[in-house]
């Protein structure tokens, strides 16, 4: 007996989830904050883990936690909130509770990859929506026909979307909310880098859920999502999580975080200044045109042909942004840039100009 005589043929044909190696090198491929955990903070968060009884299961609700949210985030007080295992664990709590034979995940592509990947493994067809070429915008007519056609019961809008960094028209996701047949969940993974949310109107539609992280504001090792939206939604939803499933020093190192927000909020000010310092130094580099973001990232292309060239001279001296080209047509010779310290910044500045001058 073979591994091919038991595991799902469309299991067998994918590839796992890969991470590159990033040892030695300045990272600004995976969208995190680049600045460390603040030392004023320090001292106090390891008293606070120093008391945590990690001989007994964590809260299996995270009461505290979920009040910490509330608070920094403003979550509607007659919203209930749902919490993951970072983001991923929650679009797959969506799919294991919404799982039928012949039922169906819409997004819009090139969007955001766990979609897809976790419709296919609760065995739901994926229904992607391409992006308008010109500048990545939603097609609203494109999407209204495929959502009429194929009657999706979970639709997602990344909000800002990963990996081109744009904010969709809010006018267009309503249109799209009040059209669809099942759940829309706005993915609001960028919200600390935007001014526009749709968490305020939760409640506005009655299939209205927003999706949130703590990883992109400076705590992706947590690996913390949560859900929000109407009670009778997220109490069927929550019977398909797996029990205890944030930990005790999760819980407990991301409400003392909360509780300290304002810390990592002047580090999401930096990093939005950062980002307009970038795109205006990107933007005036010869051979490759930026896109612009409201997210932590900024996406490029390359002339054609450039990019995987342009990539490896820019990861050969130091710098590891992430190779987009070949991953969706509309993302033909893209690469994608994380927004880092001035002096990451700097670095990979110096590294582009060096591998676009190759020959």
């Amino acid at each position: 007996m073979t591994p091919a005589d038991l595991i799902r043929e469309d299991i067998l044909s994918l590839r796992a989830y890969h991470v590159p190696d990033s040892a030695g090198l300045i990272k600004l491929d995976a969208m995190e904050n680049p600045y460390p955990w603040p030392e004023a903070l320090r001292e106090d968060w390891l008293a606070v883990l120093r008391e945590a009884e990690l001989n007994r299961y964590p809260d299996p609700q995270g009461h505290d936690l979920q009040a910490a949210l509330r608070e920094a985030m403003g979550v509607p007080l007659d919203m209930a909130l749902l919490l993951g295992n970072g983001s991923d664990e929650l679009i797959q709590m969506l799919a294991l509770a919404l799982a039928k034979p012949g039922r169906k995940v819409l997004s819009l592509d090139p969007g955001f990859v766990m979609y897809r990947m976790i419709a296919l493994f609760a065995g739901m067809d994926y229904v992607g929506v391409p992006l308008r070429a010109s500048d990545f915008a939603l097609d609203l007519d494109a999407t209204l026909t495929a959502i009429a056609r194929e009657q999706p019961v979970l639709t997602y809008i990344a909000y800002p979307n990963n990996p081109t960094g744009n904010l969709f028209d809010a006018a267009a996701v309503e249109r799209i909310i009040q059209a669809s047949p099942g759940l829309v969940i706005v993915d609001e993974a960028y919200a600390p880098f935007t001014d526009q949310s749709f968490l305020p109107r939760l409640g506005d539609w009655p299939n209205l859920l927003v999706m949130r992280t703590v990883s992109k504001m400076g705590l992706a090792g947590l690996r913390l999502g949560y859900l929000a939206g109407p009670r009778e939604w997220l109490t069927e939803i929550d019977k398909v999580r797996l029990p205890y499933n944030i930990n005790a020093l999760t819980q407990a190192s991301a409400s003392f975080a909360l509780r300290h927000h304002t810390a990592w909020d002047e580090q999401t000010a930096t990093i939005r200044a950062e980002r307009a310092k970038l795109f205006d130094a990107l933007a005036a580099s010869d051979g490759i045109t930026p896109y612009p973001s409201e997210a932590n990232f900024i996406l490029v292309r390359t002339e054609p042909g450039r990019a995987g060239a342009v990539f490896q001279g820019i990861k050969d001296r130091g710098v590891l942004i992430k190779q987009l080209h070949g991953a969706h047509p509309l993302l033909a010779d893209c690469l994608r840039i994380t927004v880092g310290t001035p002096q990451e910044n700097a670095a990979l500045l110096t590294a582009l100009e060096a591998a676009l001058s190759m020959d």
